[in-house]
C-alpha cells in the first residue's frame, strides 16, 4: 500500500492534516487504533463541555427565581445527563467520518508504528510513504503512588460516572482540574481542590487567577494550595488522601487531574531517528522533525496541549507538505478557555510574562470590570477585562473573566496576532448591549479616550 500521506492518529491535528492535505489533491491514509476524533471528541473537549453545559442548566433554574420564573430543580437525571453527552459525540464522530470518506480518506483501524524510513506498519498492513505525520496526542499522567481504578478517577472515568458523588477531592488546579470541580460543584457536590502549587491554573494571569479563586471560595468550593498527597488509600465507601503536611482529607472519589503527557511510547520514534525530549517530539518552528519526510502536530509538540492548536498544526503541515509556506503557530497567540463558573479567556502575554519581556516600566495594564457592562448584569455575572499593551506599542495581551467570555476572545486574538495599537481598534463600533463592549472600552481607554473607566 502506497499513498502521498500517512497519518498516525485520527484526533484534532491528525484529520485536520488528512483533510487539508486531500483538498490539495495528496492521497492521504490515517492510522486510528480507536476512534477518528481522538481524545477531544470522545474523551475531552466536548463531551465535558457537554456536561458543563447541564451545570450551567442546573444554576440557571436555581437562580430563575430571581428573574421571576418560578421553577423549581427537582435533581439531576444522570442517565439522561450521559444521554445527552453520547448523542452529541456521536453525532459529531459521525459527521467526521463522513468528511474524511467524502474527501478519499482511507481510514485504518490499526496500531500505528514507524517501521522504517518512509514505511508505517498498520496492524499486519505496511505502508510506504512520502510524509509520515505523528499525531498521536497525549495521555493522562498519574502520580507515583496512585493508580487509576475503582474511586480512583482519570477524567476519562469521571466523565462516564454513573452518579453524582456526594464528595469529591481533586487532585490537580489546572485546567482540567478546575473544569470539573465546577461542574461538580453546580451539581451539588461536595469539592476539595489539592495543588502543589500556590495558586489554580498557573499558566494564566495573576487577575485571572485571582477572580477564580475567589468566585470558588464564595460557591464553596474548597481548595488545598502549596500541598501535595502523600498516600491514598481507597474502600467501598470511599476515598482517603494523607497530605504530605499532614491533613488528612476524605470523599466519595479521587479525581487525578495533574495534567497530560505526549502519547510517544511504543511508536518506533527514536529507532527511526526522531530526536524526543521528555517524551515529547523535537520539531524546528514548521514541525518538521530529525528524521527527513516526518512531522509532528498537536500534544506530541511541546506546547499548550489544546485540540484548536493541534487542527491548525496540521492545517500547516499540511499546506507545507504541499509546498505552500505558511507562518508558524505562535503558541502566545493560540486562545485558551476554561469553561468554569466564571469562564476565563486569554491570549497572548501574561503581566508577569510581558514585564519580563519588555520591563516593568515599558507596558501599561488596563483593567475595566465588567459590573459596569450591562449584557454581563443581565447575565446575573461578573468579571473583568484586563489589556496589556507595550506603552505606546500594540496590544501584548487580554484577560478576560466572567460569564461567556470565551465566546470573546477571537476579536482579542486578530489584535494581539496582528500587533495592532489601542489607537486601531479603538473607533471600532461595538454593539449594545454586548459583552464585546468592555473590550472597546478597554482599548479606548488604553488609546486615551475613556468614556466608563475613570
Amino acid at each position: 500500500m502506497h499513498t502521498d500521506i500517512v497519518v498516525i492518529g485520527g484526533g484534532s491535528g491528525g484529520y485536520a492534516t488528512a483533510l487539508r492535505a486531500a483538498e490539495l489533491g495528496k492521497r492521504v491514509i490515517v492510522v486510528e487504533r480507536d476512534k477518528v476524533g481522538g481524545t477531544c471528541l470522545h474523551r475531552g473537549c466536548i463531551p465535558t463541555k457537554a456536561l458543563l453545559h447541564v451545570a450551567e442548566t442546573v444554576d440557571a433554574v436555581r437562580e430563575a427565581a430571581g428573574l421571576g420564573v418560578l421553577a423549581e430543580l427537582q435533581g439531576v437525571d444522570v442517565s439522561r445527563m450521559h444521554a445527552f453527552r453520547e448523542g452529541l459525540v456521536a453525532k459529531k464522530h459521525k459527521g467526521l467520518q463522513g468528511l474524511l470518506k467524502a474527501r478519499g480518506i482511507e481510514v485504518v483501524a490499526a496500531e500505528g508504528t514507524i517501521a522504517g524510513p518512509g514505511r508505517v506498519r498498520a496492524g499486519e498492513t505496511e505502508i510506504l510513504a512520502t510524509n509520515i505525520v505523528i499525531a498521536t496526542g497525549a495521555y493522562t499522567r498519574v502520580p507515583p503512588g496512585l493508580e487509576i481504578g475503582g474511586r480512583v478517577l482519570s477524567s476519562e472515568q469521571a466523565l462516564e460516572l454513573g452518579e453524582i458523588p456526594a464528595s469529591v477531592i481533586v487532585l490537580g488546579g489546572g485546567v482540567i482540574g478546575v473544569e470539573f470541580a465546577s461542574l461538580w460543584r453546580s451539581l451539588g457536590a461536595e469539592v476539595t481542590i489539592v495543588e502543589a502549587l500556590d495558586h489554580l491554573v498557573p499558566t494564566e494571569d495573576e487577575t485571572l487567577r485571582t477572580q477564580l479563586a475567589r468566585a470558588f471560595r464564595k460557591r464553596g468550593i474548597q481548595t488545598r494550595l502549596g500541598a501535595r498527597v502523600a498516600t491514598a488509600a481507597q474502600d467501598d465507601s470511599g476515598v482517603s488522601v494523607q497530605l504530605e503536611d499532614g491533613a488528612s482529607l476524605t470523599a466519595d472519589y479521587l479525581l487525578v487531574a495533574v495534567g497530560r503527557g505526549p502519547a510517544t511510547t511504543g511508536l518506533g520514534l527514536e529507532e527511526a531517528g526522531v530526536r524526543l525530549d521528555r517524551g515529547f517530539v523535537v520539531t524546528d518552528v514548521d514541525l518538521r522533525t530529525s528524521v527527513e519526510g516526518v512531522w509532528a502536530v498537536g500534544d506530541v509538540v511541546v506546547g499548550p496541549q489544546l485540540a484548536h492548536r493541534g487542527f491548525q498544526h496540521g492545517i500547516q503541515v499540511a499546506e507545507r507538505i504541499a509546498g505552500s509556506t505558511p507562518a508558524p503557530v505562535a503558541d502566545e497567540l493560540v486562545p485558551r478557555i476554561v469553561y468554569t463558573s466564571p469562564e476565563l479567556a486569554s491570549v497572548g502575554l501574561t503581566r508577569a510574562q510581558a514585564e519580563e519581556r519588555h520591563g516593568v516600566d515599558a507596558i501599561t495594564v488596563l483593567d475595566y470590570n465588567l459590573a459596569g457592562n450591562a449584557r454581563t448584569e443581565i447575565l446575573g455575572g461578573s468579571g473583568s477585562v484586563r489589556v496589556i499593551r507595550k506603552t505606546d506599542g500594540p496590544v501584548l495581551g487580554v484577560h478576560l473573566a466572567g460569564p461567556r467570555v470565551g465566546e470573546l476572545i477571537s476579536e482579542a486574538q486578530l489584535v494581539v496576532g496582528w500587533d495592532a495599537h489601542p489607537e486601531d481598534v479603538a473607533p471600532l463600533v461595538h454593539a449594545h448591549p454586548t459583552q464585546s463592549e468592555a473590550l472597546g472600552e478597554a482599548f479606548l481607554a488604553l488609546a486615551g479616550k475613556p468614556l466608563h473607566v475613570l
